[in-house]
C-alpha cells in the first residue's frame, strides 16, 4: 500500500483509500488485523495522528472495527448490506436535493426499480412481509393520521415489498429509491393525494403478493406510479397559477 506525498489530497484520506482498496481487492481479508498505528505511520511515512484520522474514516464506513486488550487492535470488518443502508439513503437524498432532478425523473426511476422487485417478491415474500404490509395499510386508514406519519407508513409498506424479493442487492439499491425518493415525492403530492385511493392500491398490491401474482402486483404498482404523476401535475399546475 502506497500514497503520493506530492498529491494535494489529504494524507489521511489517501491512507484510508489505500487500505480500503486493499480490503476491496481481498488483499486484506475479513477479520485480518491491521498493522499498528506506529507500523502504519512508518509504512506511509506520516505521523500517528494522520494514521489515526485515516482509521477513523474507515471505521465511519464500517470497514474496520477496533478491539481492546492484549489481542486487540483494528480489524477488517465484514460489511453487511444493512450496514450500508444509511449511507445509501443519505447519498440519494443529497443527490436529489442538490441537483436539478425533476419529479418525473425521480418518480420514473423509483417505480421502475420497485416494479423489478414485484415478480421476485411474489415468489419469495414471507408471512412477516405480508403482515407488515397489512399493518401499514391499517395504519394508513386511521383517521387523524398526520402527513408525516402517513409518509413513514408509506415508506415502511414499500420497504416490505422490496425486502420481500429476498435479494439483498436489490434491497440495498432500493434503500435510496424508497427511503429517500418516497418522502421527497410525498412532500410534493401530499396536499392533493386521496389517501383512500392510495390505501386501496396498497391493499391490491398486498393481495397480489399474497396470491403470488407478480403480474398483478406490477400492474398495481404501475397504477400507483400513474396516480403519483397525476398528483404531481395537479400540484405543479396549482403552483404555476399562483
Amino acid at each position: 500500500m502506497k500514497i503520493d506525498p506530492n498529491n494535494p489530497a489529504d494524507l489521511s484520506a489517501q491512507i484510508a483509500k489505500a487500505i480500503r482498496d486493499a480490503i476491496i481487492s481481498g488483499a486484506m481479508p475479513v477479520d485480518e488485523r491491521l498493522p499498528s498505528e506506529a507500523e502504519l505511520a512508518e509504512q506511509f511515512a506520516v505521523s500517528r495522528p494522520t494514521v489515526r484520522e485515516a482509521l477513523k474514516r474507515l471505521a465511519a464506513q464500517s470497514l474496520i472495527r477496533t478491539q481492546r486488550g492484549a489481542t486487540g487492535g483494528a480489524f477488517v470488518n465484514r460489511l453487511r448490506f444493512e450496514d450500508a443502508y444509511a449511507q445509501q439513503i443519505t447519498t440519494s437524498t443529497l443527490l436529489l436535493s442538490m441537483n436539478d432532478v425533476s419529479f418525473t425523473t425521480a418518480c420514473e426511476a423509483r417505480y421502475a426499480l420497485e416494479r423489478a422487485c414485484a415478480p421476485l417478491s411474489a415468489q419469495r415474500r414471507t408471512p412477516d412481509h405480508l403482515a407488515t404490509m397489512r399493518a401499514e395499510c391499517f395504519r394508513q386508514s386511521q383517521p387523524g393520521l398526520t402527513d408525516e406519519a402517513f409518509c413513514a407508513s408509506d415508506v415502511a409498506f414499500h420497504r416490505a415489498l422490496v425486502d420481500g424479493a429476498g435479494n439483498p442487492v436489490l434491497s440495498y439499491q432500493l434503500a435510496g429509491a424508497v427511503e429517500a425518493m418516497q418522502p421527497l415525492m410525498n412532500m410534493i403530492t401530499f396536499t392533493a393525494r386521496d389517501r383512500e385511493r392510495i390505501v386501496a392500491l396498497h391493499h391490491a398490491i398486498a393481495d397480489a403478493l399474497e396470491a403470488r401474482d407478480g403480474g398483478a402486483c406490477d400492474d398495481h404498482l404501475a397504477a400507483l406510479a400513474r396516480y403519483t404523476m397525476e398528483l404531481a401535475e395537479v400540484v405543479m399546475a396549482q403552483r404555476a397559477a399562483r
